[in-house]
């Protein structure tokens, strides 16, 4: 019997898509350069049963199966391999429950994470984690790649909410880890080993989150500097001073006037980087107030604070034009996720930018600085080879710096196809020898997201 056969046999039609344009549509996620197949099938489960069946038959089958959510990833994480099957979870969009006693909610992968914050919130509960994508992205897309946002600085990553995960192996054995309770330490800690781990070692079916109390509305202040070494000094004393910003982001001057071109916002061309900061405590704008000071003393030329949550939107508003912005400077873009050391902060963009000389590009640096987490954006012509090279090239000298910066090449986007070659020189020889055996462990026939972290 061959695969999709025995695919129909425990799966309703409508479940399988064969038709090549169709399938076609599901082989890549958003990053560039990352080579994706050919699927020979693309399967939509609705139920833990139907992905057990998906993967007993991929493994007698010896079929490579490729997970998918939302596909918003930048990694090339769930990109399809050929011949493989593409398990897209979409379609187990679900939320289970929402405990306000517990302070937990259980939900499918599929559930996309403004749907979950909304429905949360209608219960005076707060899911933190706000990827920029969060009106697209999939809850299991989120914990595949360990997804970030911009409340990360305050509230933390993706991984700091999961308690616990059903999730199918290879062969079809469901296992369940983690927990419901607010502690827990019974055994070795699967569920985290789970997150982030982009489908390499098993297929997340539902999810036990962490909630919080929702908390009241941020006010904003935007602050403009005359270098991003002086924001930058900013950034390190807000957080050495011990404020807890809801919100801590910065762009750098290519950024700023990439949206001034786009929206005309009015920002100063003279701005060279621009810090915003949001708290939502119960004396915002005394925080704020204490934030401006500090924002002055570094060398701020002019520090705006919001009264209210609507100037705080249109404060905030630039930062979240940013990527669309840069992505009408050039015909492609390569968004680079390097972390670094908050206290090398400044190093990292000045380095980028030296870069960006060096290889006669525009490269334009948003970051969630107080994280330390910068989304360098490598602009360039797909059409031209020798842009496309040097875009690339750039892009690798980027995640260079950061590594010698004492950071990481991701903190939120994750390795996939485009950064594996760079996991290896970060984790050094005895950690991915420990890494591949752990996936050997969980996937011995190694069918799970083949081609994808080492």
């Amino acid at each position: 019997m061959d695969l999709i056969a025995r695919l129909r046999a425990g799966l309703p039609g409508e479940a399988i898509l064969t038709d090549p344009d169709v399938t076609g549509s599901y082989a890549n996620d958003m990053a560039s350069f990352c080579e994706a197949g050919t699927p020979a099938v693309v399967v939509l489960p609705r139920t833990v049963e139907q992905v057990q069946h998906v993967m007993r038959t991929a493994t007698e089958l010896r079929v490579p199966v490729v997970p998918q959510g939302a596909r918003t990833g930048l990694s090339g994480a769930a990109n399809a391999s050929d011949g493989c099957i593409v398990l897209s979870l979409v379609k187990m969009d679900r939320i289970i429950e929402i405990n306000p006693v517990d302070r937990i909610a259980v939900v499918e992968p599929g559930v996309v994470n403004a749907v979950l914050s909304r429905a949360v919130n209608e219960h005076g509960l707060y899911y933190p984690p706000d990827p920029s994508s969060w009106e697209q992205c999939s809850i299991g897309g989120n914990i595949g790649t360990a997804s970030g946002g911009l409340c990360c600085v305050k509230y933390g990553v993706t991984a700091e909410y999961v308690l616990g995960l059903d999730v199918v192996l290879a062969d079809g054995r469901l296992l369940s880890c983690g927990r419901r309770t607010a502690k827990g330490v019974a055994g070795y800690d699967l569920t985290r080993l789970f997150v982030g781990s982009e489908g390499s070692l098993g297929i997340v079916v539902r999810a036990v989150l962490a909630l919080r109390p929702e908390p009241p509305q941020q006010l904003a202040l935007a602050a403009e500097f005359p270098s991003t070494a002086a924001a930058c000094e900013a950034v390190c004393e807000i957080m050495a001073r011990g404020h807890a910003p809801s919100l801590l982001e910065l762009m750098d001057r290519t950024s700023v006037r990439a949206v001034n071109a786009m929206a005309q916002m009015g920002l100063p061309d003279t701005t060279e980087a621009l810090l915003l900061a949001a708290f939502d405590t119960p004396e915002p704008a005394a925080d704020l107030a204490a934030v401006g000071a500090l924002c002055t003393a570094a060398g701020a030329t002019q520090v705006v604070p919001a009264e209210t949550a609507a100037e705080s939107d249109l404060l905030l508003q630039a930062r979240r034009l940013t990527l669309t912005a840069l992505e009408r400077v050039k015909s492609a873009t390569m968004i680079d996720d390097v972390c670094v050391p908050r206290s090398r902060l400044a190093e990292m963009l000045d380095g980028t930018a030296a870069i960006a000389d060096k290889y006669d590009l525009t490269i334009g640096v948003v970051a969630h600085a107080g994280d330390g987490n910068t989304h360098p954006t490598v602009c360039f012509d797909a059409a031209d080879p020798d842009e496309s090279r040097r875009a690339r090239e750039s892009f690798d000298a980027i995640m260079a710096l950061g590594l010698r910066l004492g950071g990481t090449i991701t903190g939120e986007h994750g390795v996939g196809v485009l950064k594996k070659e760079w996991l290896a020189r970060e984790l050094g020889p005895v950690g991915l020898e420990l890494q591949r055996g752990i996936k050997d462990v969980f996937d011995p026939l190694g069918i799970l997201n083949p081609g994808k972290l080492f």
